[in-house]
């Protein structure tokens, strides 16, 4: 178990579906698709909406992880307005399951 900060808010308006983020909201965590490099684990919400992305630093050891049969899951613990820097706007704990 850990927490981590979400990036990646600010591109494509994704900040847009934080009004409805709450906390304790369960998120999805769906990681990239199997390739040579390390991908992003990328944080949803429950109806799919995209938020944003793990930082790359969990996202190097957990995409191939979760490529591998692992699995995790995540739940809101703060999201902070416009005036928190994007990549400091939403704290999320995740939880990895065997």
């Amino acid at each position: 178990m850990f927490r981590a900060t979400v990036h990646g808010l600010a591109f494509d308006d994704r900040a847009r579906h934080l009004g409805a983020v709450r906390p304790n909201q369960p998120l999805l965590l769906i990681p990239d698709p199997l390739c040579d490099e390390p991908g992003d684990v990328w944080v949803h919400t429950g109806a799919g909406d995209p938020l944003g992305h793990l930082p790359r630093e969990i996202g190097r050891w957990l995409t191939p992880w979760m490529q591998r049969g692992g699995s995790a899951s995540a739940h809101v613990l703060r999201v902070g307005d416009e005036n928190v820097p994007s990549w400091k706007r939403l704290l999320i704990e995740v939880t990895c399951h065997r």
